[in-house]
């Protein structure tokens, strides 16, 4: 299927990449951490086949869009969503957010309500003292000075080791190795700082909250943090599932995630 590219210009003047492909009512997935649209290369098109248009960008900082060396925030990627909604001319879409996705999708929901139709939240975290972090010993393997073990450790918390002896890759969702030394930093610390627990009550659209089961990267007790905090979110947890559940459990989730979405439109 043939994918639109282009970009969209932020309130700040900073260009955000975007990419376009199927029809019907629009749906925005939104990337994790670090990683530019690709991350959702193998779930994208199941969407597509559904009947919707996905939309898709590189946050800023990644992929095509510009790197500006300075502070990035979740609120303000949620700002730079709104910016390729409205230079598609897009008046309203379901938002489908994981990882540092889903925390910029909760922004994108409480602070653009009218914006929104349906919200779905995945492997995420409300953040600030309320999120359950991941434990101090996946932090410090992730951390360790031999980078490719550290990028093993990382895909083993992506996909379960059934997945990984049967897919050798490419993988999507290990950060974009293109992406500036500092620019990285940048969505660490976005990531890190993002706190919207005094604002999820005021989300308003329909939500549903996905989570694998045994995601120890951001752990799974946050699912239920979140679903209580929203008026009426429904939680869905997928079994055996890591981190990258909508990737390598896609026929689950996603038709999880179909049903809601119909249920909403």
């Amino acid at each position: 299927m043939s994918v639109e590219t282009g970009k969209a210009v932020a309130a700040d003047g900073v260009a955000i990449a975007y990419q376009s492909a199927g029809s019907g009512p629009p749906l925005v997935l939104l990337a994790g951490q670090a990683n530019n649209h690709r991350w959702w290369d193998g779930a994208r098109g199941d969407f597509e086949a559904a009947g919707y248009r996905t939309i898709t960008l590189d946050w800023r900082g990644v992929g095509d869009s510009d790197q500006p060396d300075e502070p990035y925030f979740t609120r303000g990627f949620a700002a730079d969503v709104i910016a390729v909604l409205d230079e598609l001319g897009i008046a309203e879409a379901h938002v489908y957010g994981t990882s540092m996705g889903g925390r910029v999708a909760q922004w994108v929901a409480a602070d653009f309500p009218e914006r929104v139709g349906a919200l779905v939240l995945g492997c995420t975290s409300p953040g600030g003292p309320h999120a359950i972090e991941r434990d101090k010993a996946v932090r410090r393997t992730l951390a360790q000075a031999d980078r490719a073990a550290a990028e093993r450790f990382l895909l083993e918390l992506m996909y379960t080791p059934q997945w990984l002896s049967t897919h050798q890759g490419p993988y999507y969702v290990l950060g974009d190795p293109e992406m500036p030394g500092y620019a990285r930093a940048r969505h660490l610390a976005a990531s890190a700082k993002h706190d919207a627990w005094e604002m999820l009550p005021m989300i308003t659209a329909p939500t549903l909250v996905v989570h694998g089961s045994d995601d120890v990267f951001n752990p799974a007790a946050n699912a239920p943090l979140i679903a209580e905090r929203i008026p009426g979110a429904r939680t869905l947890l997928v079994g055996g599932a890591r981190h990258a559940y909508f990737d390598e459990f896609r026929q689950v989730a996603g038709a999880a995630v179909l049903e809601f979405l119909a249920e909403c439109s």
